[in-house]
């Protein structure tokens, strides 16, 4: 099993969408553009949303497991995944690399 790197890539905000919809929330999101997070195997790192890990902890499961090429060609690397969160109002986009380092 393998190590996978997962780095924020973008954060959009429809504050459009937010006004209409959402109840006020204080504090919705702590992820920051650039911010990396290292999953050991299948394990969600520390500081890692609940809702994002929810969405992309399939394809790191699989990424982790030396799987990959999803969708038959869907990333130029057949080891990553763009997956974003399941936020509607604030979706975060996660580029998941798989490591060459073997996870503990």
């Amino acid at each position: 099993m393998k190590k996978c790197k997962i780095t924020v890539m973008r954060i959009a905000c429809y504050r459009d969408l937010i006004a209409k919809y959402e109840n006020p929330i204080e504090h919705a999101c702590d992820m920051e553009e650039g911010q990396v997070f290292i999953a050991n195997g299948w394990k969600k790192p520390e500081g890692m949303c609940d809702s994002a890990w929810e969405s992309m902890s399939p394809f790191v499961m699989t990424l982790t497991h030396g799987g990959g090429n999803f969708y038959s060609g869907w990333m130029k690397n057949e080891k990553s995944a763009m997956i974003s969160c399941n936020d509607g109002f604030r979706p975060v986009s996660f580029l998941l690399e798989t490591l060459d380092e073997d996870a503990d």
